[in-house]
């Protein structure tokens, strides 16, 4: 890895903070299943090993109440997905969730998901990676704080394999617009949909509980998959 990516590693959070009040029955999922389906990575992580096959991975960052996540995998059980959230609330109800729909084929990281691509996933060991929703730092002077940004895609390409997908959505146009320019300034990605397009909504991928808020309130959805360039 380069060490323009190392640094950034240490520089961006993909994360704030905001935990949100823990319900008794997030509380027990996260102590009773966290054992079965949490992850706690200490170098980089033998994913064969850890899902007892060799299948395709898909890192789902940032996936919120877990919901559309546990929908992902349980629609495709010839894949496995691996969710990377800091909230716990969150992973308590993706917990429950995961536990109703018998899955084999989740696990679930409580980590920086920066961290987490540096640190402990394999190069070339990523089918695909799913950021839907990610924090929008809608104010000018923040922008920087973005997790879509030259020195992440960087990162991302590392963990990819040749070929494989990165799907992105967001509800704030303006920050579509950011990923637009900023994932095809990069000559590693192509835009599935062509330059500059969107998705036709509704995309190819379960609705989310932020997604349907955002709705309500009148927000446009912009979906976009890019392909890292290679077979």
């Amino acid at each position: 890895m380069t060490a323009q990516v190392t640094e950034f590693s240490k520089q961006l959070r993909s994360f704030v903070r905001r935990e949100g009040r823990l319900t008794p029955g997030q509380a027990r999922a996260l102590e009773r299943l966290w054992p079965v389906y949490g992850l706690e990575p200490q170098g980089v992580v033998e994913l064969d090993q850890v899902f007892g096959r060799a299948a395709p991975r898909v890192l789902d960052i940032g996936f919120g109440d877990g919901e559309a996540l546990v929908e992902m995998a349980a629609d495709d059980p010839q894949r496995d997905y691996i969710g990377v959230e800091v909230h716990r609330p969150g992973l308590g109800h993706c917990l429950q969730y995961a536990e109703q729909m018998q899955l084999s084929n989740l696990r679930l990281i409580s980590m920086d998901a920066v961290d987490l691509l540096t640190n402990h996933i394999p190069e070339r060991s990523l089918s695909a990676v799913n950021i839907f929703f990610p924090d929008p730092w809608p104010k000018k002077r923040h922008h920087k704080r973005r997790l879509i940004q030259p020195n992440f895609l960087e990162l991302l390409a590392s963990r990819l394999q040749r070929g494989a997908l990165l799907h992105l959505a967001t509800d704030w146009a303006d920050y579509a617009q950011w990923m637009v320019e900023v994932v095809e300034a990069d000559g590693r990605y192509t835009n599935t949909a062509g330059p500059g397009q969107y998705l036709p909504y509704p995309p190819p991928r379960p609705q989310t509980k932020f997604e349907r808020r955002g709705i309500q309130r009148g927000h446009a959805v912009y979906d976009l998959i890019y392909r890292l360039n290679g077979v």
